[in-house]
């Protein structure tokens, strides 16, 4: 089916990782789904996503779980009137699987980005939280890793 929205949602990612982390842009990453309560990131595996194994490279599922997260802040970031600052603190991995096809990354702490970003906008202070994901094979559901990263954001000054 096809849905302007994503496709417009697709460019927008895909023209931030070519003028600004053009190693994003190599891991062809796609959203797929992107609602209130849930966004959905697609990496596939393929010869520049691989490792030696034949299974996704830990590399490429780390940019996976970041854009989960990061997408939503962005945009969330670019409705406030606020320069806001997004960084990521840290990052915890826990691999249960090896992915050996296209992976699906999922994030459901929407709301929670939400409103880190709203904290944000009233704070002058750095505002962190940890926010889960969780990757799964893309054709048989089964989930492959789950990641814990800490959203850091700032308002920056305007100069």
């Amino acid at each position: 089916m096809f849905d302007k929205r994503l496709m417009a949602t697709n460019l927008k990612l895909n023209l931030f990782a070519l003028f600004k982390i053009p190693l994003i842009l190599f891991c062809s990453p796609r959203v797929i789904k992107l609602e209130d309560d849930i966004c959905e990131v697609v990496i596939p595996l393929n010869y520049r996503t691989k490792n030696h194994l034949g299974s996704m490279y830990f590399g490429a599922l780390a940019i996976g779980a970041d854009l989960a997260i990061a997408f939503i802040a962005m945009y969330n970031i670019d409705k406030s009137d606020k320069k806001i600052a997004l960084v990521f603190k840290d990052m915890k991995g826990n691999f249960l699987k090896r992915a050996t096809e296209d992976v699906v990354f999922r994030c459901t702490a929407m709301s929670d980005v939400r409103e880190l970003v709203k904290e944000a906008e009233l704070s002058t202070e750095r505002v962190e939280r940890s926010i889960p994901i969780s990757a799964f094979n893309k054709t048989t559901d089964e989930l492959v890793a789950e990641f814990t990263l800490t959203l850091s954001l700032k308002q920056r000054s305007k100069k």
